[in-house]
């Protein structure tokens, strides 16, 4: 985000505040950050709730300043006096927020919402000062930055408020986040909108319901998706894609339980940092076992169950598996934050000279799948940042993200970097996938990692006889499948291509005239078979011969996004051909041409 936009969308939080204060003058104020498309502030009314009805009265005054022009100033004050001013002005939770900063210094301020805090000073040291910005009547504890005038904001609208507990802790009081998007331009703003709209007709929880992919049981459980046949099939053709690339080079299948020992998530480290991991005591042996949250340290396991020479080298496991993470119930919904995960996993042992190969592989392989599902890919470079909750030395990190920037500037891949997004064990090539409403996910992901082979005591022999660490380079195409069905499903609309679509073909009677000329067509049908882009995928159809309207079917077909449909009539029948149905439109399709017509989608 540039920076004026960023000032711009800042401003409109301030503003937004100032017209809730004028409209309901008792309003308690938390924080109110800049997020991607605009902005929100958390407001405490009491006893009123806010609602979409309120918008148009919150905006009319958001507007009457926007059009009154006010400038935006700056000033400072030492804290006990901020602390006098959030007192006297009823503002609890700013002055909770001060007088963590006096208490703490810098170091809560890390944990707070920095963008809504004004240091002056730097390091761990006690704050003396603090800033605030004045536009009109309204003030605010911020350091800023803003425009220089309520004029210069750009347009923006108010979208939806919703329930947040102060400070993001359940044992605080619950507050009103009121979001507001905001861009530089009338016809951005607008383009944003029509998108927003677009989303909630390809929303995947709506559309895996309309097209039975998947359902949920409260029984089951929050966060444990349920796969129809029909989702099952689309899992399934995409994983094989996914799975197709890396078989193609080298990899070999491993298959691994989905519990294991919590003694295996001390050693990787994944328990010190994640003690909430899902575990029990086995009344039979007393292990305390654990669910698996992560692959990686089983396949060192298969790694380490033999004796390793340079020779071998690189070893490459891939496995389409399930982890589980004990995610917040408040933070589930549909497929995109779930507590069954499955990943198109896969991990490489390789000597440090063949990590430019390995990772060569693995970059082309996820252009290449990409670009076939129609989803554009940026890369971001997820690094450590200066907190202590990673695994291995600062040695170790420091190498490994100098060669994952190496690799990117090696290889011409325009990137970001992302401090603080890097995996606990080692630094991460993050593929920003952007879907069709120019939305983007992280999805693929290839990772670097000195820390476990280190932890697992992994070694290989050299040619000269050497005991040796391989280096591990995790990899996931598709990543979670779930959370990429949930783009996927939205990417598309539910209009699956014909290869991955669950039901591929249906054939529509007119009447039951056509009964043999049906048969004969199914002949055909049944003896198709797609060789690209997964091998032997027969053909999935159905017959819809039903005593109703073909109209009716056309319709019922076309709600459920059937890519082809075969019209039969008894002129068809007569003629030797079928009518074909398409996104595209309709045609003729002469019966000893309709495979080859098929093979052609």
């Amino acid at each position: 985000m540039d920076e004026q936009l960023h000032a711009m969308r800042h401003s409109l939080a301030h503003i937004t505040a100032a017209a809730v204060k004028s409209l309901w003058p008792e309003a308690k104020f938390g924080v109110g950050p800049v997020v991607e498309n605009g902005f929100y502030y958390d407001i405490d009314l009491g006893e009123h709730t806010i609602s979409e009805s309120d918008f148009k009265r919150i905006e009319k005054e958001m507007r009457r300043i926007v059009n009154e022009g006010q400038a935006f100033e700056q000033f400072d004050m030492p804290v006990d006096q901020a602390i006098d001013w959030a007192q006297q002005n009823g503002q609890p939770y700013k002055e909770e927020l001060l007088n963590d900063l006096k208490r703490s210094g810098t170091t809560v301020a890390r944990d707070l919402d920095v963008d809504e805090l004004g240091l002056a000073t730097d390091g761990d040291a006690a704050v003396e000062h603090v800033s605030f910005y004045k536009n009109g009547e309204f003030v605010d504890l911020c350091r800023g930055p803003h425009v220089a005038n309520t004029h210069d904001v750009g347009a923006f609208k108010l979208l939806r408020v919703a329930g947040a507990y102060w400070r993001g802790k359940e044992d605080k009081p619950q507050m009103q986040r009121l979001y507001g998007v905001a861009f530089a331009t009338q016809e951005e703003l607008d383009t944003y909108l029509e998108n927003l709209e677009q989303a909630k007709l390809r929303d995947h929880r709506k559309l895996g319901k309309e097209l039975d992919l998947y359902t949920s049981s409260p029984l089951i459980g929050g966060g444990l998706p349920l796969f129809t046949p029909r989702g099952t099939i689309l899992r399934d053709m995409l994983n094989a894609l996914a799975q197709k690339y890396r078989l193609d080079r080298g990899y070999q299948k491993v298959w691994i339980p989905h519990i294991a020992k919590l003694d295996t998530y001390k050693t990787s480290g994944h328990f010190e940092k994640f003690p909430e991991l899902l575990r029990f005591t086995s009344t039979e042996s007393g292990d305390e076992l654990a669910l698996k949250p992560v692959n990686c340290p089983h396949h060192t396991q298969i790694y380490a169950s033999q004796p390793r020479s340079y020779r071998d080298l690189p070893i490459k496991y891939v496995e389409t598996t399930a982890v589980y993470r004990d995610e917040k119930s408040g933070e589930l919904g549909g497929l995109n934050r779930v507590r069954a995960i499955t990943q198109d996993d896969s991990h490489v042992f390789c000597t440090e000279e063949q990590v430019e190969g390995i990772f060569a592989e693995l970059i082309e392989s996820a252009q290449s799948l990409y670009e076939s599902l129609g989803l554009k890919l940026s890369l971001r470079l997820s690094f450590r940042d200066d907190a202590d909750n990673y695994l291995g030395s600062r040695e170790s990190w420091d190498k490994a993200e100098s060669a994952i920037k190496g690799l990117a500037e090696r290889f011409q891949l325009e990137y970001e970097v992302g401090i603080g997004e890097a995996a606990i064990y080692g630094p991460k090539m993050d593929f920003m996938a952007t879907d069709a409403l120019n939305r983007k996910t992280q999805l693929a992901t290839v990772q670097l990692d000195y820390a476990q082979p280190e932890r697992f005591n992994l070694e290989y022999t050299t040619e000269s006889g050497e005991k040796q660490r391989p280096v591990m380079v995790h990899c996931a195409l598709l990543g979670s499948i779930e959370r990429f069905l949930s783009i996927y499903i939205e990417h598309t609309a539910g209009w699956f291509p014909f290869w991955a679509a669950p039901e591929q073909l249906r054939i529509l009677t007119i009447n039951d005239a056509v009964n043999d000329y049906v048969g004969e067509i199914r002949a055909i049908l049944d003896g198709f078979v797609l060789d690209a882009p997964v091998k032997y995928n027969e053909l999935r159809y159905a017959v819809d011969d039903r005593n109703e309207s073909l109209g009716k079917k056309i319709r019922e077909a076309a709600k459920m996004k059937i890519p082809v449909q075969l019209i039969v009539g008894p002129k068809d029948q007569e003629a030797r051909e079928v009518s074909v149905r398409t996104q595209s439109g309709e045609e003729k399709v002469a019966l000893d041409q309709l495979v080859g017509y098929l093979k052609g989608l």
